[in-house]
């Protein structure tokens, strides 16, 4: 009597070995960009911990008190200023974190990725546990804390051109916007693990809020270099489709060559890049494909106001809503759960839709009206701040998470490139960059403006959603046009 296979097995041999390796490296490199984004959250928490309201507690015996309110606060950070340290922490990483990012995507493309990333993954690992162990080295220099964010911020570069690379090597453009809007939730489950760790020993020790993450993002760093497969080929694999063609079924308006109208006819011109499959792309050439401008500098203030709610939530809620250090950083962690939603729904509905820029500058469009929400009714009760965090976290950080992941992988691999695969790192480090400078200045222009009141930061943060929007207006008129019949439905616009 033959003998069935088990439910089990039968599962496993009905996926492909494409779809296993697919499957491993989507897993891989979300666990590695979670463990980037968990060792820079812990200073977001820690600052409520390191300028603290000392009037209520009781000191120690033998202590000597120059002032009764800052006695228990860490210097430098126990002065009047300590909001603009605070600032010029935060910009000490970010603004090292945008220029390296141009470098990172050069450099990402001439050396093997899982060289490159197991070498950023340890050195971030090292700079994160120095950072606490001025709480045990008894550190109150704050150029020391400076350098370690500065050196910090130039080892994280090594991730996001480097994981985004490596996914667009293994993924096809089918469904890339769901597919990269579920892997892009390792920003959110980071921040969200950064958070919860950090609170764990922030009242305590909270050196060990750095430590621990350090280790953890050292310790993926070693497992990047013995099992990162990056490319389909190295272990023969077949490759994805990266080209579409009419009959796939696909659209993609923001992608479409740029059209020109001819006494009646329609011309289609496209950027002349020459390309062979084994040259990297330069600066220049990877400026001139359609979309890279638009979405760069759009970017650059949808970053600045979710990096803004990343360093200076926890202190907002602190501040205003009167939560305790730890509770303040875990209610901040529903910002991260509502950002996970809002990239998975962008995903989905760019890809049904086919407007990248459409579904981006709608969700801007509302997240501006959301934002002055919070900050008027946001802090009323505890149910309307878990609301409101949610859905705010859902439309700022929807639009953000496509650009980094499904429109910067279809823009690396644009039909304008004919073939060229190494120019996804470029395309990836151009646009992440870009965003980097707006996420240097939105945390230093809070630390600025905060102090003259939060109802000021929300009016900056209101003002870039809607400057995000404006230069995506071309890009989303195009789409319309295309949705209208106006323009062809090019490389993937299907006629119905």
């Amino acid at each position: 009597m033959k003998t069935s296979l088990a439910p089990g097995i039968r599962l496993i041999t009905s996926f492909s070995r494409d779809s296993w390796y697919r499957g491993f490296i989507l897993f891989l490199t979300f666990l590695f960009y979670t463990a980037y984004h968990l060792s820079r959250k812990p200073i977001s928490i820690v600052k409520s911990e390191l300028h603290r309201n000392c009037s209520g507690i009781i000191p120690p015996a033998d202590f000597n008190i120059t002032n009764n309110e800052t006695w228990c606060s860490w210097a430098p950070f126990d002065q009047n200023n300590y909001k603009t340290l605070f600032g010029a922490l935060d910009n000490s990483f970010l603004v090292a974190y945008a220029i390296g990012m141009f470098f990172s995507g050069i450099f990402g493309e001439r050396l093997p990725l899982r060289y490159y990333l197991s070498f950023g993954m340890l050195m971030s690992g090292l700079f994160t546990c120095l950072f606490g162990f001025g709480f045990y080295w008894n550190i109150h220099s704050f150029g020391y804390y400076a350098f370690v964010q500065v050196m910090n911020g130039l080892m994280q570069t090594t991730g996001w051109p480097a994981v985004v690379a490596c996914v667009g090597n293994w993924f096809g453009k089918g469904k890339r916007g769901f597919i990269m809007g579920v892997w892009n939730s390792h920003t959110s489950v980071g921040n969200i693990l950064g958070s919860l760790i950090a609170g764990v020993y922030v009242s305590s020790s909270w050196g060990l809020s750095f430590i621990v993450p350090g280790i953890i993002i050292a310790s993926t760093g070693i497992l990047c270099f013995f099992f990162l497969v990056e490319r389909p080929e190295d272990v023969k694999c077949s490759q994805p489709q990266q080209h579409n063609h009419l009959e796939s079924g696909e659209t993609e308006p923001l992608l479409q060559s740029s059209s020109q109208v001819d006494n009646g006819s329609i011309t289609t011109a496209i950027p002349e890049i020459e390309a062979e499959h084994s040259e990297a792309i330069s600066f220049c050439g990877a400026l001139r494909i359609p979309g890279v401008v638009e979405f760069s500098l759009c970017l650059l203030f949808a970053k600045l106001v979710s990096y803004t709610f990343l360093y200076w939530l926890p202190l907002y809620i602190f501040n205003v809503a009167h939560f305790d250090a730890k509770e303040a950083g875990d209610m901040s962690t529903l910002f991260d759960v509502g950002g996970i939603v809002g990239g998975i729904m962008a995903g989905l509905v760019s890809d049904y839709t086919g407007g990248r820029a459409t579904t981006c500058c709608v969700m801007l469009l509302i997240a501006a009206p959301m934002l002055f929400l919070y900050n008027s009714i946001g802090q009323r009760s505890l149910g309307t701040t878990i609301g409101m965090l949610l859905v705010c976290g859902g439309l700022v950080n929807g639009p953000y998470a496509l650009i980094t992941t499904a429109v910067s992988a279809d823009l690396g691999t644009h039909e304008s490139l004919r073939g060229n695969s190494r120019a996804l790192s470029t395309v990836t480090a151009i646009i992440d960059g870009t965003g980097s400078i707006g996420a240097a200045l939105g945390p230093l222009l809070a630390g600025l403006i905060s102090p003259y009141g939060w109802n000021n930061v929300f009016y900056m943060l209101i003002s870039a959603d809607i400057l995000a929007c404006l230069f995506l207006s071309r890009l989303v008129y195009k789409e319309a046009q295309v949705w209208c019949g106006r323009l062809p439905r090019i490389r993937g616009y299907k006629e119905t």
